[in-house]
């Protein structure tokens, strides 16, 4: 028996702990139907962020939508946030088993 699934896109915003409440405002007002945040470490271009104090802290945001969602979120994080913080995100291809919780 195969699985139907559903094509959706993964959007992943790693970005200082402190954008957390407003991209995940962001990403529900631009059509996301949900969101799951988790304080992450890590290092990069930037230097080492090893979250030992509040300020240091890193967020993870993970949302599943519409490509055209996906997309609209990420214009927005490139526009508003990537000039000004460290932001990394990332697109890929999932497949879902219940569309109708990520439009």
């Amino acid at each position: 028996m195969t699985l139907e699934t559903h094509p959706r896109k993964l959007l992943v915003i790693i970005a200082e702990g402190a954008l957390e409440k407003s991209l995940a405002e962001d990403a529900m007002r631009l059509g996301a139907q949900g969101w799951t945040a988790s304080d992450v470490r890590g290092a990069g271009a930037h230097g080492e962020r090893s979250a030992s104090w509040d300020g240091d802290r890193n967020v993870e945001l993970k949302i599943v939508a519409t490509q055209a969602v996906a997309e609209a979120i990420a214009r927005h994080v490139l526009d508003t946030y990537c000039r000004d913080y460290s932001v990394a995100m990332f697109l890929t291809d999932v497949a879902v088993l219940r569309p109708e919780k990520f439009r």
